[in-house]
């Protein structure tokens, strides 16, 4: 199944405040703010934040829910997606090792897989890494941020995931969705996926059987799910089947119409949440301009009728312009 997956199509994560997180991501990170919008399930309305480069290519993209607001905790452990990795160019570590420490956030320089990076945690606690790969398009950079093209943030280069059970999240990954083997670290390994040498995604996999499991709901300072970007409806329903076929079947989810992609959900044996989407031709145009992106909040479907009071719930927000409000 390797030749259904190009890449990784996002990442979602739960952040505390609403503010941290966008002054994070785009303050520091120099990322683009593409969407405001909310949590579509449940009966309390939560924010749900997208940033990424210039366009909001899929494999570019970073969600967060800011929970801190309706108290929920998470608990980093085992059996749980336990960092974020980011790809920048190779001649970028020393710029963001100044960045981040300017901006007192601890950062340490690591070397995994023959590749430098750089470790650090969002503000909540969720460990991030930078990973110094050169993967990804830097003239689709947001350059309006303070970091330049040739030093941004060029994608998502993949997750690493705590597990307890190595050996059935490789057989989810190897038969299941065709993942290719691609290096051994001590009691980890890397796992590659995507056809596209410049949108391959990969899976780093730690073995830890002492700690508990992590949050699998929502929680603030934990990774809800890595979403894999896959080109059509399709090949979504032969992917579930494939997988069904072969007994990987906890927690089916979807497919659910998110109005700027379809989601397909399954839980991994690894305990991580896998997303399997692919995106509308409009995307994140279909609901405002290109040059307008994230500046207007967009209330989900499952709150229309508490359009006209909702961002009087919602914690303040300031994106630098007025945040009002409009219906999808």
């Amino acid at each position: 199944m390797s030749s259904v997956i190009r890449g990784i199509h996002h990442y979602t994560y739960c952040v505390g405040p609403a503010q941290e997180d966008f002054d994070f991501h785009t303050g520091v990170l120099g990322l683009r703010l593409l969407k405001q919008t909310g949590l579509f399930e449940g009966t309390i309305p939560i924010y749900h934040l997208y940033y990424g480069n210039a366009q909001g290519d899929a494999g570019s993209v970073l969600t967060s829910f800011p929970v801190r607001q309706e108290g929920f905790t998470g608990r980093l452990g085992t059996d749980q997606i336990s960092r974020l990795n980011l790809s920048i160019p190779r001649e970028a570590v020393g710029f963001w090792m100044d960045r981040l420490r300017a901006r007192r956030l601890e950062a340490t320089t690591v070397e995994r897989y023959g590749t430098e990076r750089i470790h650090f945690a969002h503000p909540c606690g969720i460990p991030y890494g930078l990973v110094a790969d050169d993967y990804g398009d830097p003239s689709r950079a947001w350059e309006k941020s303070g970091v330049p093209a040739d030093r941004a943030i060029l994608g998502n280069h993949g997750v690493t995931i705590n597990v307890s059970d190595p050996e059935a999240m490789i057989g989810y990954l190897e038969t299941g969705v065709g993942a290719v083997a691609d290096g051994v670290e001590s009691a980890a390994g890397r796992w590659r996926l995507g056809a596209d040498p410049h949108r391959v995604g990969f899976v780093e996999l730690v073995e830890d059987r002492e700690s508990e499991p992590g949050t699998r709901s929502l929680g603030e300072g934990t990774v809800h799910h890595c979403a894999w970007d896959i080109p059509d409806a399709e090949v979504q329903t032969t992917l579930k089947r494939h997988l069904s076929s072969l007994g990987y079947n906890e927690e089916w989810i979807g497919p659910r119409d998110r109005t700027y992609f379809v989601s397909l959900y399954n839980r991994t044996p690894g305990g991580a949440l896998f997303e399997y989407a692919w995106s509308k031709p409009a995307l994140w145009t279909v609901d405002e301009p290109a040059d307008e992106l994230g500046q207007t909040y967009k209330v989900p479907p499952t709150f229309l009728d508490q359009a006209d009071t909702i961002l009087d719930y919602l914690e303040p927000l300031d994106v630098g312009t007025a945040v009002t409000g409009g219906g999808r």
